[in-house]
């Protein structure tokens, strides 16, 4: 498919989520999503269930040629699949399995997350030393042709599974930053790996949203968001953590606005209200639109098109809240969403 940016696939003041969720049940987790975000849901991970479930566990399952294993620090590339990936594997198909039952009828436009490349490679150890795979750009290379390759039959597989949705690919990429920056530690913690060529960032991101052949949206929930080169791998969206977000970055982010692609603006969400779930503690949803239509002014961007262009989201994952948080942030952010064109009308008397 043409990588040009497409219409927006969502309907207008819409909400949804970033990807994962307090608690181990994917049923009960797939259930809360649809009921907050009938219009915009998306398949939550849990990575309360261990290693498999956390993000580059999970997306580690989709790797074709290439297997992993559990370290005492996280992950390592291996020599064969083995009981770890089996794992990860199964419990990938049991959130699916949950998701085809809950979602039978299901019409409307349908998230799935997996980890981008280079925070895959931040996170994975070479085989032979305990560096991460970054450290290395052929492995680097290696990695990122075979999740490009398991990433289009996972959307296959989602788009076989709940055939009337509109399936979108989020490309999560919270380390990037870092190994643009030449911030990501060597096994020693010592030194840093060297930074990663801006051009040869956005082949490898470009490489994995044109196998998906899906609207793709690239999260990155972390300071620095670099924008430019969201823009040039062909997503159709990005998503960041409005908190993060400095006055220097305004002006990247207006571009990306202005070139046409759609934002997830992650609103912020305070560690309290995820604990407690506490709705009477939380930013009323009518502060939470307010926020976002400040920040479109505030970068000269004209409000005609904002509730089209712009999704409502939390600032990041609900895994550390607890259930009846996570219900509240999503259900805040779906409020806001509805709100923010009375809140435009109101601007503009």
């Amino acid at each position: 498919m043409s990588l040009e940016t497409p219409p927006y696939p969502w309907p207008p003041g819409s909400a949804t989520g970033i990807g994962s969720m307090p608690g181990t049940d994917p049923a009960e987790a797939i259930a809360v999503v649809l009921g907050e975000l009938p219009d915009f849901p998306y398949l939550p991970e849990l990575p309360g269930r261990g290693p498999g479930a956390d993000l580059t566990g999970r997306t580690a399952a989709l790797l074709v040629g290439l297997s992993v294993e559990t370290t005492t620090g996280g992950w390592r590339f291996a020599a064969r699949p083995g009981r770890d990936m089996r794992h990860a594997a199964g419990l990938l198909q049991r959130d699916l399995d949950a998701l085809e039952q809950a979602a039978d009828g299901c019409d409307t436009t349908l998230k799935v997350a997996i980890c981008g490349p280079w925070t895959m490679a931040a996170t994975i150890e070479l085989a032979r030393s305990q560096n991460p795979a970054l450290h290395d750009p052929g492995a680097v290379a290696d990695l990122t042709e075979s999740l490009a390759e398991g990433v289009a039959a996972h959307v296959a597989e989602v788009r076989k599974r709940v055939p009337g949705a509109t399936v979108l690919l989020q490309v999560d990429e919270p380390a990037l930053p870092a190994a643009l920056a030449g911030r990501v530690p060597t096994a020693s913690g010592l030194n840093r790996i060297a930074a990663v060529d801006a051009a040869v960032t956005t082949a490898a991101l470009r490489t994995v949203l044109t196998a998906a052949k899906a609207f793709a949206i690239v999260h990155c929930c972390a300071p620095d968001v670099p924008f430019k080169i969201l823009r040039d791998c062909g997503a159709g969206a990005v998503g960041f953590d409005l908190s993060l977000l400095g006055q220097d970055e305004e002006d990247g982010l207006a571009e990306t606005a202005e070139a046409g692609l759609g934002i997830l603006a992650g609103t912020t969400t305070t560690t309290t209200e995820l604990e407690r779930g506490n709705r009477a503690s939380s930013p009323a949803p009518r502060e939470t639109a307010a926020e976002v239509i400040a920040l479109w002014r505030r970068m000269g961007l004209l409000a005609a098109k904002l509730t089209e262009q712009v999704v409502i989201t939390p600032s990041c994952g609900l895994a550390g809240a607890s259930p009846a948080g996570a219900r509240a942030a999503l259900a805040r952010c779906r409020e806001a969403a509805m709100i923010m064109p009375e809140l435009i009308e109101e601007g503009r008397r």
